[in-house]
């Protein structure tokens, strides 16, 4: 049974929080993780020069300043009450702003025009999307936190990239964050979980650490 969803108000402090700081780690990462073959040695790393970035970085400054300033209906709501609690008045205050900017950055698929054909390394979440034969992943959403997509609402398309993975990876548990490498392309990929406006092909993969 999926958990329950948190209100809308949890939930735009969860996308303001990991937008402003990565969840430092989900768990402790006792067991190893099998990568694709062509994982690049620390050496290769800095010959490549794979520049770590923010998820911020990925998202337009007018895109940003409107989910860290919510207008008043978002921020007046209080966890638990009647309105929180009762979804046709939270679907007509969407209906009702859905032109403003803090609702357009929500559904954002505007992206970073510097960011095609870079090479990036950035930490976050796996939502796998395909698997092989073996049962490795070969195609995911990468995301900035923990559950997007599946128990809570997916963040903004310009917070989500289209990861592939040509030989694949175990993935043992949700919970678990990693590092991601690859040539990032901003390019708009759609499918029934979510849309993400960013792609990468990965080149290698790796527990998150600090």
């Amino acid at each position: 049974m999926c958990a329950q969803l948190p209100s809308r108000q949890s939930q735009i402090c969860i996308l303001i929080f990991c937008l402003l700081f990565f969840i430092s780690c989900g768990k402790s990462n006792k067991h190893d993780v099998q990568t694709q073959s062509n994982v690049l040695t620390e050496d290769s790393q800095i010959k490549y020069q794979f520049k770590m970035v923010e998820w911020t970085e990925l998202m337009p400054e007018e895109d940003l300043d409107a989910i860290l300033n919510p207008p008043s209906y978002i921020t007046d709501v209080e966890d638990g009450s009647i309105e929180d609690q009762i979804e046709s008045q939270l679907q007509n205050k969407k209906k009702r702003f859905k032109d403003d900017r803090y609702q357009r950055a929500l559904t954002s698929t505007k992206v970073i025009p510097e960011m095609n054909n870079k090479p990036i390394r950035i930490a976050g979440y796996v939502v796998p999307l395909a698997f092989n034969e073996a049962q490795r992943v070969t195609h995911f959403f990468l995301v900035p936190y923990y559950g997007a997509c599946i128990h809570v609402p997916p963040p903004p398309p310009n917070q989500i990239i289209y990861v592939e993975a040509k030989q694949g990876f175990k993935l043992v548990d949700l919970y678990d964050a990693f590092w991601v490498s690859g040539w990032l392309q901003t390019s708009l990929i759609e499918n029934d979980t979510a849309t993400a406006a960013y792609r990468m092909q990965m080149q290698s993969i790796q527990l998150y650490s600090e």
